[in-house]
């Protein structure tokens, strides 16, 4: 470089770090209000965008849940629960779903309210997005880590530096770097931290449970319909579907309580009992009375009395009850009657660990939502600085919920950048600065 040569740094409107879900959605949302002339950048460290994206659902992506009552919405987060509902009014599940059907993308809503494209095929969310993002002008780069971001002196905005030693200007800059195991929050803590946030230590949520009990030996691919988990001395309880695993005990029961007892189980080491109503609730000695004065001749470990328990767990669970065999209904005793009874009501199991739920990786953790504007997303600490998505103390229980945050908070983020990117246009975004050779 000559040494009167001027180096001037890149000139945006706004930057995106993160190029996940809230961060694309934001980036969008940005570009799209400026218009035509808006220089929107997007900087992801990952090797591609939108990997949360391809693999949520089972590949099929979960874009939101059927539940357009704001309120009602919040009380699936248990982080951000009552601070979300004025955010989740302004942006809810039917504008994420006009949205999307607006460009084309054609949804479905399944029976538990999950709402899925009707291909069944993330690619259709990912296509979409990017495309959305292109024909907005957004530009993306893959592979780039932001090493400093800090407010410029001479101006409104920020400088920040990346990983190859680029520095790059902007009046607006959005966190969106999501959560722990997405190997980002090393870089968010980091830039938060630089600019005055101090973000509360991730932990994971929505995880699964690892279990090693003879009663599960064997029945991996199982699941009960509907029943209640309940970790005791904790008040942590949920009930829904559950699934055995190879490992132990798996969806939407144990993933809500996972969810609302990430901290808790994280304290625990995730080494605790967890007590299982198999039944949901049911009275089983009354039904259980019913079939040995009525039924007396079947054997007990033949012919289970509840139809959503599969037979092959009925039999495990007679078997830890010290049922023979051959005894049928009729020579049932009250003591084993009572044994049978506590198995199905109230069956424990130490849990020794955790398993990730199919690589959707969620955390507990970000920035207080005390320290950012909820109406903008901007932060009342440093003004520019935007939070979007998981980098937030925000967290939701599986089925949709999580993108439907990154969706409504991208949104705010976007709109809110867009206004302070373009306020006094005549001022220049950020003043050059001069990088002479090094030897001079």
């Amino acid at each position: 470089m000559k040494e009167d040569e001027i180096d001037c740094p890149q000139q945006w409107h706004a930057i995106i770090i993160g190029g996940g879900a809230a961060g694309i959605f934001g980036a969008i949302t940005c570009a799209e209000e400026i218009g035509e002339d808006a220089r929107v950048l997007v900087l992801e460290r990952g090797r591609s965008p939108l990997q949360k994206v391809r693999i949520s659902g089972g590949g099929r992506c979960n874009v939101t849940h059927d539940c357009p009552e704001a309120r009602r919405m919040s009380t699936h987060y248990p982080r951000g629960e009552r601070a979300l509902i004025g955010p989740l009014t302004r942006w809810g599940t039917a504008d994420t779903v006009a949205w999307f059907e607006q460009r084309g993308i054609r949804l479905k809503t399944e029976s538990d309210g999950r709402i899925f494209p009707t291909t069944d095929d993330s690619a259709t969310i990912i296509d979409c997005l990017l495309g959305a993002a292109a024909d907005a002008g957004v530009e993306l780069r893959t592979g780039c880590e932001v090493k400093s971001l800090a407010p410029l002196a001479t101006s409104n905005g920020f400088e920040l530096v990346t990983g190859d030693d680029e520095m790059l200007h902007s009046r607006a800059v959005l966190l969106a770097t999501g959560g722990v195991q997405a190997g980002s929050s090393t870089e968010a803590t980091h830039l938060a931290c630089s600019l005055g946030h101090q973000l509360s230590p991730p932990v994971p949520s929505l995880f699964t449970f690892k279990i090693n009990d003879a009663r599960l030996e064997g029945l991996q691919g199982l699941s009960v319909p509907e029943a209640k988990v309940r970790i005791p001395d904790t008040g942590l309880e949920a009930s829904g579907p559950l699934l055995i695993t190879h490992w132990g005990l798996s969806g939407p029961g144990i993933l809500k309580i996972s969810a609302w007892g990430a901290r808790i189980l994280a304290e625990h080491d995730y080494q605790f009992a967890l007590e299982i109503d198999w039944v949901n609730g049911r009275d089983p000695i009354a039904v259980m009375q019913s079939l040995r004065q009525n039924k007396g001749s079947r054997r007990v470990i033949n012919h289970c009395p509840f139809k959503e328990i599969p037979r092959r767990l009925w039999e495990q669970l007679a078997t830890h009850a010290a049922i023979p065999p051959a005894m049928n209904w009729s020579q049932l005793s009250k003591a084993c009657l009572n044994q049978l009874a506590l198995q199905l009501s109230c069956s424990v199991f130490q849990v020794h660990g955790k398993s990730t739920h199919k690589e959707e990786f969620v955390t507990c953790g970000g920035a207080a939502l005390g320290e950012i504007d909820l109406r903008t997303m901007e932060s009342k600490l440093q003004p520019g600085l935007y939070f979007a998505g998981e980098v937030m103390n925000v967290d939701g229980v599986t089925g949709g919920f999580n993108f439907q945050h990154a969706w409504c908070s991208g949104y705010h983020a976007g709109v809110a950048m867009a206004r302070q990117a373009t306020k006094n246009p005549a001022t220049p975004i950020a003043q050059p600065t001069i990088n002479r050779d090094a030897s001079q």
